[in-house]
């Protein structure tokens, strides 16, 4: 079974990243932001990349110049996930926090969502949802938001830059991995 472990992402100036214009960020009802994403790798490696440490910590980094050097995660219903990054250049960080309440390997987490020092008001659930067909994964997470405003403060944030970033770096991972 292909494994991306021992995968590297790529480096600056390669080549644009396969499925990277498929990410798509959609407000839906009044709390629900959905997003979106194809990766070219099976759904068991895009399970294990949201899950194990060792790998969340390659590609949930945002813009350059953030590092991870928290990544904790307790994968079971009632478990704990905890994040923190770091600004290289000023060691500003920001962390976040959860815990698990639903998880279905390798198709679906349910996951509560809270900053330490919040950008938006109250918790977020995040249910990600995995469909396999021909190879590639389609990746949903719907983040339902404790209100409108809550919504509206993520949406304005301009958080879909970073999330882009992190996800074409993952695409990286999966790939490099899969062909091993």
């Amino acid at each position: 079974m292909p494994t991306c472990d021992d995968a590297t992402p790529a480096q600056p100036g390669r080549s644009p990243v396969k499925n990277a214009e498929t990410l798509k960020v959609v407000a839906q009802g009044d709390r629900e932001i959905v997003i979106t994403r194809v990766f070219d790798a099976p759904r068991r490696l895009v399970f294990d990349a949201h899950t194990r440490p060792e790998l969340v910590r390659r590609w949930l980094l945002g813009p350059p110049g953030w590092s991870m050097p928290v990544c904790e995660i307790d994968l079971r219903v009632g478990g704990k996930y905890r994040y923190v990054w770091r600004r290289d250049s000023d060691g500003k960080e920001m962390a976040m926090g959860g815990v698990f309440r639903e998880i279905v390997p390798p198709e679906r987490i349910v996951q509560t969502e809270k900053f330490d020092d919040p950008w938006y008001p109250g918790e977020a659930i995040d249910t990600v949802v995995l469909t396999e067909k021909d190879g590639e994964t389609l990746f949903t997470l719907t983040m339902l938001c404790q209100s409108p405003e809550a919504r509206e403060a993520v949406l304005k944030s301009g958080m879909e830059k970073g999330v882009e970033m992190s996800y074409n770096r993952l695409e990286e991972l999966l790939v490099a991995g899969a062909s091993r």
